[in-house]
């Protein structure tokens, strides 16, 4: 059994547990679970937990998460991409400015609050958007409040006379729970143009980026040496502060006792033979409790 982090680049046309079920079989691993879905047209980084590593699948998604994509101006659709019903279309007779599109961008960065799209996973009284919507069943999305750190457009944008759309780029970092197919709806409703996801790629995800990824099928060919493609434990804890243990101190944190440190990190990663074997958190004059236990972990 494997213990860490493999870090997919997944292909369109595919969910999250479709990459899961895969990994399952090609690893033969049974403890197994992503960090943060991808709808199954988006590509990108999926960071998937192996073995030990499952523990960290909460704070994984705590992780920002970075995107490039693109959108369209001129259209707009139940689910905010192209692959939902058509609800709304605009000939554009002259483009929008750059300027403009930057502005409104600039007004969905910082705290904002977002309703999800019909066509999301998000649950309502234990079902998920989607299936009400494909039911044809009303119901009230839910409001959340998340953190838009970057909303750039990333090249000049570019208009078709002919069709009167208008395409452009951009990159974004956001926190948890964020749906960039929303932002790119609301730049629309901030421009009072109809806007459309065309195209959604994530970059970054849980501390890890598309440099650490790899695809399904380069894994496949590759099983002699999927290790070499797995990251350890150790490097989800990269930034945090580390602590090596002593003998002592050691027996102590394996018993799962309170210890008293000379620091003032909010949480700190204890290390035993050069390998995190826990994670402690503050708790004021010093001290020190278990947050999370990694006992096993080599």
């Amino acid at each position: 059994m494997f213990n860490g982090i493999i870090v997919i680049d997944k292909a369109a046309g595919m969910t999250s547990g479709d990459v899961v079920y895969k990994l399952r079989r090609l690893l033969k691993q049974k403890k197994i679970g992503h960090a943060g879905t991808l709808d199954p047209e988006v590509t990108g980084v999926l960071p998937i937990a192996l073995g030990q590593a499952t523990k960290l699948i909460e704070l994984m998604h705590e992780r920002p998460k970075a995107y490039v994509g693109e959108g369209m101006l001129g259209l707009a659709t139940d689910s905010y991409d192209l692959e939902g019903k058509i609800l709304a279309e605009r000939a554009l007779s002259q483009p929008v400015s750059d300027q403009a599109i930057k502005a409104a961008m600039e007004k969905l960065t910082g705290e904002i609050v977002q309703q999800p799209p019909i066509y999301s996973a998000v649950r309502v009284n234990g079902k998920r958007l989607y299936e009400y919507a494909r039911e044809g069943i009303p119901v009230e999305r839910p409001k959340r409040t998340v953190q838009v750190f970057r909303y750039d457009l990333t090249a000049p944008s570019q208009f078709d006379p002919e069709k009167g759309r208008q395409t452009f780029t951009y990159e974004v970092e956001c926190s948890k729970g964020t749906y960039v197919r929303s932002l790119v709806n609301d730049l629309g409703e901030e421009l009072g143009l109809p806007a459309v996801m065309t195209k959604l790629r994530r970059t970054a995800s849980s501390g890890y980026k598309l440099q650490d990824a790899v695809t399904l099928e380069e894994l496949a060919d590759n099983l002699d040496h999927a290790e070499d493609y797995i990251q350890l434990i150790d490097s989800f804890f990269a930034d945090y502060q580390q602590v090596d243990l002593d003998a002592a101190l050691w027996q102590q944190v394996k018993n799962g006792a309170w210890i008293k440190l000379p620091l003032d990190a909010d949480k700190v990663a204890l290390r035993y033979n050069k390998t995190v074997k826990a994670i402690y958190r503050a708790k004021g004059q010093g001290l020190y409790c278990p947050d999370l236990m990694l006992l096993s972990n080599e």
